[in-house]
């Protein structure tokens, strides 16, 4: 699973478990946890925050909205936050968690993608025209 969507599950199925009565403690401080890490994250965003509280109201329709947010403020790369998810969803669904339905993996990288059928397009401190040169689907980098 790639790192937005587990964090994406994470939130709505804590948010669905926080519901219940009999909702443990260790989930909402779980929750909570990852709701502090996924809204300091979103503070950067214009809107990211507006999406992210209304994904707790109604994830079904926020979701889409909130996994692009996440992936413009580079959550896929935010160790910190990856590891609440994966607690919470360990809290929430051990059998999968065993499984490795949830296991992220990345380790002193930059510009990465953990899925399928991702597009990137990623820019380290090189400026088009001055550094880079596109052609088609090529890019040629000059060193200075």
């Amino acid at each position: 699973m790639d790192p937005v969507t587990l964090i994406v599950t994470a939130l709505a199925a804590g948010a669905a478990s926080a519901l219940q009565d009999d909702a443990k403690g260790s989930v909402k401080a779980a929750l909570t946890r990852l709701r502090t890490l996924a809204r300091k994250r979103l503070s950067r965003q214009p809107g990211g925050e507006f999406v992210l509280t209304q994904h707790e109201k109604t994830p079904d329709i926020y979701g889409t909205p909130l996994e692009h947010e996440l992936r413009e403020s580079g959550a896929t790369g935010d160790p910190d936050l990856i590891s609440v998810a994966q607690e919470l969803m360990k809290l929430l669904d051990e059998q999968g968690t065993a499984a490795g339905k949830y296991a992220v993996t990345v380790h002193n990288s930059a510009g990465v993608q953990v899925g399928d059928h991702n597009t990137q397009v990623t820019h380290f401190g090189v400026t088009a025209g001055r550094d880079a040169y596109y052609a088609g689907r090529d890019m040629t980098v000059n060193p200075h």
